[in-house]
């Protein structure tokens, strides 16, 4: 209905009502990888718009720029990593980031084109990892829990290849980038890959993997944001809306098992 058609007192009382609800209204800017991140941010949308605030979500393909603009101020808050990943990062970059709520876990896989069973894994085949410190030992923490090897200290969160002490079948390691995994799946005889790119990939965790983490992995994705900010009330509400049974039942239905709820 145009205000002109109202009277008068009736169109000053609508438009003050719609300059209050505007004024309210808080744009929060968050760094996110496709899936699942962005997938579950979309899907807390409606309810954050009706909790006052807008969410303007920005999809990265990488796990530096999305903490680097956070610190830098670029961005309010991110949604793609666990805390050894932040932990690590901060101490490499000196950033001051911080964890204001987990959401779910990616349970961590091993995939192959070239097998089909780890009981097909000739002596010396070659395994991509991670080249980030925290999803590295990931991989090497996984690879020792299959007893493919063993790590000089079986609990080393930060471990990397050197401190593999015992490699039976002389497995040999390429570090590489996260996101690149999926693609060099032909080259290698195993890649261990980040659930979110491998659900970008095609692949389904609970059917496609070799082998994969269980659900009590320490390893939650989080919200982050900086020391600055964590009391900010956007991003509580952020954290709220995504720790709800509703997102919880998204997720079980959505990636059946693929990810699973970490609230």
């Amino acid at each position: 209905m145009s205000l002109k058609k109202l009277a008068p007192a009736a169109a000053f009382a609508f438009a003050a009502l719609f300059a209050t609800s505007a004024a309210h209204a808080e744009t929060l800017s968050v760094a996110a990888t496709p899936v699942p991140h962005a997938e579950l941010l979309e899907f807390v949308k409606p309810a954050l718009e009706k909790e006052g605030v807008e969410l303007d979500i920005k999809v990265f393909t990488d796990y530096v720029q999305p903490n680097m603009q956070v610190s830098d101020g670029q961005l309010d808050a991110n949604f793609f990593q666990h805390k050894p990943y932040l932990d690590s990062f901060n101490e490499e970059r000196k950033t001051n980031l911080v964890s204001v709520g987990l959401v779910h876990v990616e349970p961590f896989g091993a995939y192959s084109s070239k097998i089909k069973s780890i009981d097909e894994l000739k002596d010396g085949a070659q395994v991509a990892l991670p080249n980030d410190p925290s999803n590295g030992a990931r991989a090497l923490l996984l690879l020792q829990a299959q007893g493919l090897i063993k790590l000089k200290d079986p609990s080393n969160i930060l471990a990397t290849s050197r401190d593999v002490a015992e490699n039976p079948k002389n497995l040999r390691f390429r570090e590489l980038e996260a996101a690149t995994l999926p693609r060099v799946l032909p080259d290698v005889d195993i890649a261990l890959i980040n659930t979110n790119y491998a659900l970008e990939a095609g692949l389904n965790p609970v059917e496609d993997a070799l082998f994969i983490e269980g659900e009590d992995s320490p390893y939650a994705n989080l919200v982050a944001t900086t020391e600055e900010k964590k009391d900010n009330e956007a991003i509580q509400k952020l954290v709220k809306a995504l720790q709800t049974d509703e997102v919880r039942n998204f997720i079980q239905e959505k990636y059946k098992g693929s990810i699973v709820p970490a609230f």
